[in-house]
């Protein structure tokens, strides 16, 4: 972060397109969360950003009236690239599912997807739920989008459908599946799927 920066009161993630001088919809949960939590008011800086890694503003006075942020004041940031890293998870009860999705978007995840294994032990995933934790996350930290919340399939189907060009990584906690030492390509597009399930997902290497 800038050192011009350094009065931001908040990072809040905004799905209304920015622009100067644009008035900027919030909804009830943010209206709450910037008015009762953080008690932010007018003359506070929020940095704002929309999903886009191109289109993030970092800088904008704080709202005159609720529920909108109104005389806008920002400038862009700057672009930033982001790798197209995929994250194929075996959903886990409770809070458990919350924390996949937290570290792997603190971490740039670009795409969670949840997949049913033969022992999966989750019969439904509340993608709302971990949509609202990859935002709250990506508050968190400097990046400038979101990650994708793909809706839970089987592990064979996700397989079927998975791109020919996209390099599947295995992370295999038993340690029994052969070491990859090949070294994957700076910008090249990959996805990561974790065994937790006794070396069932062995069946999906590529």
């Amino acid at each position: 972060m800038d050192q011009d920066d350094t009065d931001i009161a908040a990072r809040l993630f905004v799905t209304a397109p920015l622009g100067a001088g644009a008035a900027v919809p919030l909804d009830s949960d943010q209206v709450h969360y910037l008015r009762s939590v953080l008690r932010l008011g007018i003359g506070d800086h929020l940095a704002l950003f929309d999903g886009e890694a191109a289109s993030g503003w970092p800088r904008s006075k704080c709202w005159a009236s609720m529920p909108a942020l109104h005389g806008w004041n920002g400038r862009p940031a700057c672009s930033r690239f982001e790798p197209a890293l995929w994250l194929l998870f075996a959903p886990v009860k409770r809070t458990r599912i919350d924390l996949i999705a937290e570290k792997a978007t603190e971490l740039g995840a670009t795409r969670l997807m949840p997949v049913m294994t033969r022992r999966t032990n989750v019969a439904r995933v509340n993608t709302e739920r971990l949509r609202a934790v990859a935002r709250e996350a990506a508050e968190q930290t400097e990046r400038l989008s979101v990650p994708e919340i793909a809706e839970p399939q089987r592990l064979d189907q996700a397989l079927a459908a998975f791109p020919a060009d996209r390099r599947l990584i295995l992370c295999d906690e038993t340690g029994t599946a052969p070491a990859d030492r090949k070294r994957a390509r700076p910008r090249r597009r990959a996805a990561r799927s974790p065994d937790r399930t006794g070396g069932r997902l062995r069946t999906g290497r590529a």
